[in-house]
């Protein structure tokens, strides 16, 4: 009960708020959740845009893998005039056996119900190898919906995840974000810097990290992880099964990202601090820090 209490008190306090905000990113983007930042755009022209990331430790909604994994991503996102988007996406784990861990497909709509009211509704299938290390790897499906809410001096955004395959979890995702825009120019008059910091928190089950601990060696030797564990695959205990299947709050954090943008492409490095909460089994997660570097070019 007091989750819920703390939930709606988040979204309600942010109704009085008064002021102006003015958003001008390179490509207007939604989300769909595959990494750190967020992907898809639904600008007003068709479109496709290409990138690259890079993080320094992969995260799946408040949690990591008993050790860091490092990653590369690279993506492509169609966006079409009616709203519909495409995207693909390829990861590759450091310290992961695969070559390539990952592939996703996805597509979704994204709409608008006035200017301040946005959304987006998407599905996306995660094709993992057997041999991936990261506590992703748990599900394979996601349906996702988002909507967004601009009060003008904060933007406050609920994301809704359904994740089902090998195991079935659900996700509400609630953060409060401010838009700051640089009045000065770097090269020309065609760039500009962009900042959004933004404190989010996740509520959710974790039914996904019973399945990862069943089907991975946590106590495995991070000097060489291609050893295998002294004592065979650890026993995951009943009494954790019951409670990853409550509703509860998985994750507390807050994000900094720092874009140079121009009329085709946008560079990001973003800073990000978890503060991880009610975790269960035999991840130990503690608070962590985060960091990424993120290109995109449109073409339009």
């Amino acid at each position: 009960m007091r989750y819920l209490t703390t939930l709606i008190f988040l979204v309600a306090c942010q109704a009085v708020i008064g002021g102006v905000h003015a958003v001008k990113f390179v490509n207007n983007r939604g989300s769909y959740l595959v990494t750190d930042t967020d992907k898809t755009s639904s600008p007003k022209k068709r479109s496709l845009s290409v990138g690259a990331s890079y993080g320094t430790d992969a995260s799946f909604f408040g949690r990591t893998s008993p050790q860091r994994y490092p990653y590369l991503t690279s993506d492509v996102i169609y966006n079409g005039k009616s709203g519909l988007f495409a995207y693909g996406s390829m990861w590759k784990v450091f310290n992961s056996p695969p070559t390539i861990d990952e592939f996703d497909l996805g597509a979704g709509y994204s709409y608008k119900f006035n200017k301040d009211i946005k959304g987006s509704i998407s599905y996306t299938h995660f094709f993992f190898s057997d041999s991936a290390r990261v506590i992703k790897s748990a599900s394979s499906n996601d349906i996702n919906i988002k909507n967004s809410f601009d009060w003008h001096l904060l933007k406050s955004t609920i994301t809704m995840d359904y994740l089902y395959g090998q195991s079935n979890d659900f996700f509400l995702t609630i953060g409060h974000s401010h838009y700051f825009e640089s009045n000065f120019n770097i090269f020309d008059d065609k760039d500009y810097i962009t900042f959004e910091p933004s404190f989010n928190v996740i509520l959710g089950t974790q039914n996904f990290v019973e399945n990862f601990s069943y089907r991975h060696d946590f106590f495995f030797d991070h000097d060489d992880p291609s050893k295998p564990p002294p004592n065979g695959k650890p026993v995951y205990p009943n009494d954790y099964a019951e409670k990853n299947t409550e509703f509860n709050v998985l994750d507390y954090y807050f994000r900094l990202p720092i874009s140079y943008n121009r009329p085709h492409y946008t560079i990001e490095a973003s800073y990000k601090y978890s503060i991880p909460v009610n975790v269960q089994g035999s991840l130990f997660n503690s608070n962590e820090s985060f960091f990424n570097l993120t290109f995109y070019y449109l073409f339009y």
